[in-house]
């Protein structure tokens, strides 16, 4: 059965914070860069069988896959497509906020100036067809909006499930492509 494997860039700042990162480019606390590592470890001592890691071009993301990558001796090739969604307006907000709920709520809302949920699923999804396509086990790394998107490409979920969801800092995914 072919897989899929997604993880979640290592803790930053904002995350520490709780504050919306969205496609600002923030660094990996010390923390995260342990949690990187850590995933490395893991990965190098357990059964995934990995081609390729695929990750976002914002550096919290990209640091963690290069600190996995030198640890599994993995290829790593940068997928622009896996950046994070643009939350406009409300980067550097609190996450928390019933404003930003609110917004969230809205799968076309652009944040002002950011990007719709729609456009993201758009670029997301087209990513995940052509992994689909090929012969090959990719291990993501990436953010918490391109884990939703992910996880709605493999299950239904209502609007209220896919607004709120999300995973842990160098938590591991695992998809099956059958």
């Amino acid at each position: 059965m072919k897989k899929l494997y997604f993880a979640r860039h290592g803790q930053t700042v904002w995350n520490v914070e709780n504050k919306i990162c969205g496609s600002t480019d923030i660094e990996l606390t010390e923390k995260g860069k342990s949690q990187a590592d850590e995933l490395g470890d893991i990965i190098a001592n357990s059964n995934y069988k990995i081609d390729e890691i695929l990750c976002s071009p914002l550096i919290r993301a990209k640091e963690t896959a290069e600190r996995i990558a030198k640890k599994t001796n993995i290829p790593l090739r940068v997928e622009p497509r896996l950046i994070e969604q643009c939350f406009g307006m409300y980067e550097g907000q609190p996450r928390n906020s019933e404003e930003f709920a609110a917004a969230k709520a809205n799968f076309i809302n652009s944040y002002g100036n950011g990007e719709t949920m729609l456009h993201l699923a758009a670029r997301i999804y087209s990513l995940l067809d052509e992994i689909k396509q090929d012969d090959k086990t990719y291990l993501i790394v990436a953010h918490n909006g391109i884990a939703r998107v992910v996880h709605s490409y493999f299950y239904d979920m209502s609007n209220e499930e896919f607004a709120v969801y999300g995973i842990n800092n160098c938590k591991v995914l695992e998809f099956d492509l059958d």
